[in-house]
């Protein structure tokens, strides 16, 4: 029970980032372009330094280099086309709507198999769990509103914006409990390796089409470096703690 609480803790943090539509912000503008920034650069630096080099070096491993980066370039070619296919079958025309949904789905994907790390690693070892946990609480805040911040600007409810990230954040139990009751027959490093490959090309194509283009629309580049350096920190911050 206790790697299944963990997954479900560190899973509905997502929650206390979707709180920041509460903040009453007077240069709304201004802010909007540091938070996207902010989960702009989350996202890439969680694939590029997180996600993507110990997924490379397990399908390298398996395949030799040759097979390896074909089968690495496809997966995240999937991500990306997989996000292009998402953006053309949402039909509202706001973009910051659209850039919160795709969130939504980009990051209900990655959560599933951190559900699944964070059960397995509880389940070995209580400690790395809980350390993994606090680690995934960090960076599933951003995350909140990374969704909820797009939506509720675009004109929805508080409780709408609050509900995509709550749908975002409970992928991470599902995938921790399915892990426990049906894959873990299945489950293993290389099936995961292959997920994180997909979900990276899911967040860098979201990250570079969509949220940058919404970010070029203000004309702030000083609020992007602001967001650059935030989340610098973070990223720094959750190495240390990963160590």
């Amino acid at each position: 029970m206790i790697p299944l609480m963990l997954s479900l803790i560190s899973g509905l943090s997502t929650i206390i980032g979707g709180l920041i539509t509460y903040i009453k912000i007077k240069r709304e503008e201004e802010y909007t372009v540091i938070f996207l920034s902010i989960s702009m650069f989350m996202m890439i630096f969680i694939s590029i330094f997180d996600l993507l080099p110990k997924s490379i070096f397990n399908l390298i491993k398996e395949y030799n280099y040759c097979l390896g980066f074909i089968l690495i370039s496809l997966t995240l070619l999937l991500g990306y086309l997989t996000i292009f296919m998402i953006n053309k079958r949402i039909k509202n025309d706001n973009s910051l709507y659209r850039i919160g949904i795709l969130s939504m789905v980009a990051l209900m994907i990655h959560n599933f198999p951190e559900g699944i790390a964070v059960f397995m690693s509880g389940y070995n070892n209580i400690n790395i769990g809980i350390k993994l946990c606090i680690a995934i609480i960090l960076h599933n805040i951003p995350e909140g509103f990374t969704i909820a911040l797009p939506v509720f600007l675009a004109g929805k409810s508080r409780g709408r914006a609050l509900f995509l990230t709550f749908i975002s954040g409970i992928s991470e139990p599902i995938g921790a409990l399915l892990s426990y009751l049906f894959l873990k027959d299945y489950i293993n490093e290389l099936l995961i390796s292959f997920i994180l490959i997909f979900v990276s090309g899911l967040m860098i194509s979201l990250s570079i089409n969509d949220i940058y283009l919404e970010i070029k629309k203000y004309n702030k580049n000083k609020y992007i470096v602001i967001g650059l350096f935030i989340s610098s920190l973070l990223c720094i911050l959750l190495y240390y703690i990963n160590k």
